[in-house]
């Protein structure tokens, strides 16, 4: 047991990252989500490695203002006010409404821009042209949205909600939905390319965006709100907006700026020429190399973590069998409550818990550490349900014999009955840690961008979920390969020790018998 601990201590040491450590210098530290959040934030098509966008160029105009550096989080859409509440960031920058109930958790600073909603229908449709027509009809919309109070206010709608705006827009070419409602901007870069969709009705409500801060945090409230004057007053707000092609009316009223566009287009452009005829064969597998680094870079995160879980779960799940099965009725009850309570929640409710949820009574981990123990605690139930299984099919009289020979309980235990449970569990054992590392996937919910978040990343920048899908399942399975491969090399090794064991059991039987005299 003290060597199986000494690993766990030296594998988690090499397997874990320097996560949630403090940034040298000052910095301001900003959350987003770059998952499909075109033209807000999203990789760049021809550099993946770099997120581009039109608020991207504001932050990095904020810093220069402020004079700091900046240092992205990159986190989902709907849980960006949570993260600024748990502390992973100072301010949260993505298209974030302005609503009543936004503004009873954080603090917005002053608006930065002003949209409507737009509402888009497949070319064909002639009996939908304005948002009363959505009645009786399934309407998409992003999660969490001010567009997802509308439609609810509507009323008699069939809301189907998404995370990632491309996906509801191939929902709707392909006939899953009547109709979208998104934010103008989403909607000229989501769907302004695509043929087989048009945008119908007048402009629908008003929509502010403006960066939140958490409540506690006035003096960078009032910083930030400065910067944002400064910006717009000096022009550069407008630049940023004539690049990326969002200045509009509803702009130029806000801003009382009348004036022509002041700079070329060129970001929009670009995005445009991106979007523009279908690639070659050549082309693509070239684009697919370029995400080789970035897939790489997630897969070891996706390793790192699953590892840790892996190796957590082993332990504690050997010592929930072991007090399942040998200790007192009052520490047996304690492990039974602790298994069934962890197999019947599910595990995506425990990582939110852990990581929004206890920081609320001083207990903050790192985003890797939440998602390792998160994952580890959730199969350590699975784990001693394995173990104890191994440990029931042990004989009884594996026991009766090394209690005669002289043997302590524990001494049975570690040299006659867990080495015999463990032929047992170790197929079991793989399996389970093949399901953790799909489930590692999870860890994107807590700021983590694993093979998951990576695949959800490129996938939607360029409207391409086969190519790359291809790509991580085939990470997927590279990863979990030796584990296999080390499972049955462990099962044949066993299976030969148990050969040997039995030709030699009258020799073995007498070392025993001698040691522990």
């Amino acid at each position: 047991m003290k060597n199986m601990l000494k690993a766990v201590i030296a594998a988690a040491l090499l397997f874990c990252p320097a996560c949630g450590a403090a940034s040298e210098g000052e910095a301001l530290r900003w959350g987003g989500d770059s998952e499909g959040g075109f033209p807000y934030m999203f990789p760049n098509p021809s550099n993946t490695d770099e997120i581009i966008g039109f608020e991207i160029d504001i932050v990095n105009e904020l810093a220069a203002y402020l004079g700091v550096t900046t240092e992205y989080v990159n986190n989902s859409w709907d849980n960006l006010i949570p993260g600024l509440e748990r502390g992973l960031y100072d301010i949260a920058i993505n298209g974030l409404e302005v609503t009543p109930e936004h503004e009873e958790a954080v603090n917005f600073s002053i608006p930065y821009y002003k949209t409507f909603l737009q509402l888009a229908v497949r070319r064909e449709t002639q009996d939908i042209n304005s948002l009363e027509d959505c009645k009786n009809k399934v309407v998409g919309t992003l999660k969490e949205s001010y567009a997802q109070m509308v439609l609810e206010e509507l009323g008699d709608v069939e809301i189907r909600t998404y995370i990632v705006e491309a996906n509801t827009y191939e929902d709707l070419a392909n006939g899953r939905l009547n109709a979208a409602l998104f934010d103008s901007p989403i909607a000229i870069y989501s769907a302004g390319f695509n043929p087989d969709i048009k945008f119908v009705g007048p402009p629908i409500g008003e929509i502010t965006y403006a960066i939140a801060v958490s409540k506690g945090n006035r003096e960078l409230l009032a910083k930030i709100n400065e910067a944002i004057v400064y910006l717009r007053d000096s022009g550069k707000l407008r630049e940023i907006y004539d690049r990326w092609n969002l200045w509009s009316p509803m702009m130029a009223t806000e801003f009382n700026d009348y004036n022509p566009r002041k700079v070329d287009r060129t970001r929009y452009d670009e995005w445009a020429e991106a979007r523009g005829p279908k690639l070659t064969f050549g082309k693509r597998l070239h684009r697919y190399a370029s995400l080789l680094p970035s897939f790489g870079r997630a897969a070891v995160v996706t390793l790192q973590v699953s590892v840790t879980a892996m190796l957590i779960a082993i332990v504690l799940g050997l010592a929930l069998a072991i007090a399942r099965v040998f200790a007192p009725k009052w520490i047996s009850v304690i492990a039974v409550s602790f298994v069934e309570f962890m197999r019947g929640t599910p595990v995506l409710i425990q990582l939110f818990f852990i990581f929004y949820g206890l920081p609320n009574v001083g207990i903050k981990l790192s985003p890797f550490w939440a998602g390792a123990v998160g994952l580890g605690l959730n199969y350590a139930a699975y784990e001693a349900e394995i173990y104890r299984a191994g440990l029931m099919a042990i004989p009884q009289t594996q026991w009766e014999a090394a209690l005669a020979l002289g043997m302590t309980r524990w001494q049975a235990m570690r040299e006659v009955i867990l080495p015999q449970a463990a032929r047992v569990v170790i197929p079991p054992i793989t399996n389970d840690f093949i399901s953790l590392l799909k489930d590692s996937s999870l860890v994107s919910i807590i700021t983590m961008v694993d093979l998951t978040k990576a695949y959800g990343q490129f996938a939607a920048a360029y409207y391409d979920y086969f190519g790359p899908g291809i790509m991580v399942a085939f990470i997927y399975l590279i990863i979990g390969l030796p584990f296999v491969k080390f499972s049955r090399y462990t099962e044949r090794r066993l299976a030969e020790q148990d050969k040997d064991g039995k030709k030699g059991a009258g020799v073995n039987i007498y070392r025993m018998n001698t040691r522990w005299r």
